[in-house]
């Protein structure tokens, strides 16, 4: 059963995925979002820019695939909120979603991920500034103010787990308990 935590966590991604602002998550809101993701971080290779862009598309097919029963190619808030938080449909989408996302702020492949690239990444999705230091911090930054690629990647999944409260993650949405 979700949690009123996950719940809010999802609508909140809802809304920063609908990136063009129609209500409904559709193939342009995918283009759009990646497109401005992988112009936050220039430096970043072009394989993990490529490999960002192909995650939000299977984030897409896995949607359309699982959700449009009747072929509009829109997903509604609430077939979004019944996908997302079923673990067994969606676990794999997460998953290549969270290592394309983290690994993409890790230029440099030490493994490591820098606030400002963080920052970057994070804004471009459309979080608030606020709200992503705070998730930040919560990672426990280490070794120069950076953050392991696989602290945040588990974080990005913990954020898709509908059991899961008291996460890094609840720093996102705005208002939610800490």
């Amino acid at each position: 059963m979700p949690t009123t935590a996950a719940a809010d966590r999802v609508g909140l991604v809802f809304s920063l995925f609908d990136a063009n602002g129609n209500g409904v998550l559709d193939p342009d809101d995918f283009d759009l979002m990646g497109n401005r993701v992988v112009a936050a971080l220039p430096q970043a290779d072009q394989d993990a820019k490529d490999r960002l862009l192909n995650a939000l598309q299977q984030y897409w097919q896995t949607l359309v695939t699982e959700l449009d029963t009747d072929g509009d190619g829109q997903i509604s808030p609430e077939e979004f909120t019944a996908i997302v938080l079923d673990p067994q449909r969606f676990d794999a989408t997460i998953d290549e979603f969270a290592q394309a996302l983290s690994s993409l702020g890790d230029p440099d492949g030490d493994g490591l991920v820098t606030r400002p690239d963080f920052l970057a990444l994070m804004t471009a999705i459309g979080f608030a500034d606020r709200n992503i230091t705070e998730l930040f911090e919560a990672f426990g930054p280490v070794d120069g103010d950076r953050v392991p690629v696989a602290v945040w990647a588990d974080g990005i999944r913990d954020y898709y787990r509908p059991e899961k409260t008291g996460i890094a993650g609840d720093r996102l949405v705005p208002g939610a308990a800490r």
